[in-house]
């Protein structure tokens, strides 16, 4: 490298360090234009666009990385229709093919051995990436973009925010440290922020009832992916239901299907894993470990499905994002109730919790003898990416929240919005990925034997999402926007909830709160008009050009 690229380099490396500002203290205030809550892909985004519309902004983040599930191990981008994403999101998918079109990115295979389904030929975007490379991508973007980042910030969960009326003027952290602004961003996936602003919000899965709908509720007709295919005893000592339940099995009754409840669909890690003996890492044993967690999954074994359970794709270098797959997987199922809503001290627990599992989990696949030799010499050829997550023991360090708490506002977004019967008239971007939610608990049926209850996979084609659904009422907050965890039902969230389209709303939100702060009016009163005219001149897709995808009838 000559020297001029050299001193670049090591211009945007030093300005990324100092860009990720250490925590604070108390008696500390920072004052911006615009506070985001949470460096999400979202966050990441929002404050990008904040700085390019000339707007002074902080990010502030609870953990140490940027990037959230981006950066975490969701490397497999959930796309749906590659033609949706525009604007800023479709940026930082160019920056990583930026970054693999350097054959020096390939230290593990050659670049044209790597079989991309998900590339079309002469795509200058890439959608398979491995953490390191995301977290790194997202770095120098906001380096370049001179946005600070302030890591290591809670938010005091007891009274730390401070409102004048229906606007929030400052956020306390738990060191005492405080952020005040004129506009916010919450871009966090539990919406903390939001819910302490007084921002109305719901948890679960409404009743079909609630907005019309016939794929939300409890789902147990419906269930048939990720499911057992053959009976198992659900009882720890077979055949006596006197003995008790095994572990990870609901005693709940069912339910109705349709009707609501608080549950929330699972969480699991997407962990980065690699077949490449020089980089592959043990899979870990935890200290925890209880061979009784995993009977159900042995028992299931032993009933006669032998199918791999896990669905790890191909990541450059030979990585993987691996994802749940089959009855018992990575989803930790039931675990993750009290989650949206804990706060911090139990939110850790949830999250050691669901990390002893899904690792104990790996570590009997690989060695214990009761499970298949084929299943089990599979697992013994891949393990942990030796060079991903190195300051986590080579686990990933976000955990995937799937869903949590969702804002109530002006407009829902439901199926019906997803299937096209109804249209919103404000779009701020669209969504395009299968109506998707994840099984919810696993239960005894009425004949003895053990199902999981809550997947839906329903298709869709490109929708609109409503401007109102990312921004609260008015009568409960003026300067914020929320673009993570916006107003949608459980079933419509499960399309909206993917990276590239929180990136989307990421920029939409902080358009309209630089709009607003122009203007010098309320979130609520920003012309849709003109913020229209602004995304679309940013590179914003606010409209499907193609077919649309004739609505389901279930």
């Amino acid at each position: 490298m000559h020297r001029g690229g050299l001193l670049r380099l090591c211009s945007v490396f030093l300005a990324s360090i100092a860009s990720l500002t250490a925590a604070g203290g108390e008696g500390l205030t920072t004052s911006t234009d615009v506070v985001v809550y949470g460096a999400t892909s979202g966050g990441i985004v929002a404050a990008i666009q904040a700085k390019t519309m000339g707007r002074s902004v902080v990010v502030v983040e609870p953990g140490r990385h940027v990037g959230g599930l981006t950066a975490g191990g969701l490397g497999a981008t959930d796309i749906g229709n590659k033609a949706a994403i525009g604007g800023l999101s479709r940026e930082f998918y160019r920056r990583i093919g930026r970054h693999y079109a350097d054959p020096a990115a390939w230290t593990r295979e050659r670049k044209d051995d790597y079989e991309n389904r998900r590339r079309a030929p002469g795509e200058l975007e890439m959608w398979t990436f491995e953490p390191h490379v995301a977290e790194r991508v997202c770095r120098d973007w906001l380096a370049e973009s001179g946005v600070e980042v302030v890591a290591g910030e809670r938010l005091d969960l007891d009274d730390g925010v401070e409102k004048d009326g229906a606007a929030i003027r400052s956020i306390r952290m738990e060191s005492g440290r405080t952020f005040s602004g004129r506009m916010f961003i919450d871009a966090t996936y539990e919406g903390d922020l939001m819910a302490e602003a007084g921002v109305a919000f719901h948890v679960g899965r409404e009743a079909n009832a609630t907005y019309g709908e016939t794929l939300d509720g409890i789902q147990m007709a419906r269930a048939t992916k990720h499911q057992f295919t053959h009976d198992v005893d659900p009882y720890l000592v077979p055949g006596d239901p006197s003995s008790g339940l095994l572990p990870l099995i609901s005693a709940e009754p069912a339910g109705a299907d349709g009707d609501g409840d608080h549950r929330v669909q699972a969480y699991c890690f997407r962990m980065c894993t690699t077949d490449v003996p020089a980089n592959r890492a043990e899979w870990p044993k935890p200290a925890t470990y209880d061979e009784g967690v995993y009977e159900i999954l042995l028992r299931n074994f032993e009933a006669g499905d032998h199918r791999v359970p896990w669905n790890p794709v191909l990541m450059p270098n030979r990585k993987t994002d691996t994802n749940n797959n089959f009855a018992v997987s990575t989803d930790f199922l039931g675990a993750n109730y009290d989650y949206p809503c804990g706060d911090h001290a139990a939110r850790e627990r949830i999250i050691a919790a669901h990390r002893d599992y899904q690792q104990g989990l790996m570590w009997t696949l690989a060695n214990h003898p009761r499970v298949p030799d084929a299943v089990r010499a599979h697992f013994r050829r891949w393990g942990p990416a030796k060079d991903e997550f190195v300051d986590n023991g080579n686990w990933p360090h976000q955990l995937y929240v799937r869903e949590a708490r969702r804002m109530v506002s002006d407009v829902v977004m439901t199926q019906h919005h997803c299937q096209q019967r109804q249209a919103a008239d404000d779009p701020v971007g669209l969504g395009a990925y299968n109506m998707d939610s994840h099984n919810v608990r696993r239960l005894v049926t009425a004949d003895g034997t053990v199902r999981n209850e809550g997947d839906i996979q329903v298709g869709v084609s490109p929708y609109r999402i409503s401007w109102r659904s990312i921004r609260p009422r008015r009568e409960e907050c003026t300067n914020l926007v929320v673009p993570v965890c916006l107003s949608a039902s459980h079933i419509a969230y499960g399309s909206i909830r993917m990276e590239p389209v929180f990136m989307v709303l990421g920029q939409s939100a902080a358009t309209a709160a630089c709009l607003a702060l122009e203007a010098g009016v309320a979130v609520q009163d920003v012309p849709y008009d003109r913020l229209r005219e602004r995304l679309l001149a940013d590179g914003q897709v606010l409209e499907s050009k193609g077919p649309a995808r004739k609505a389901a009838s279930k």
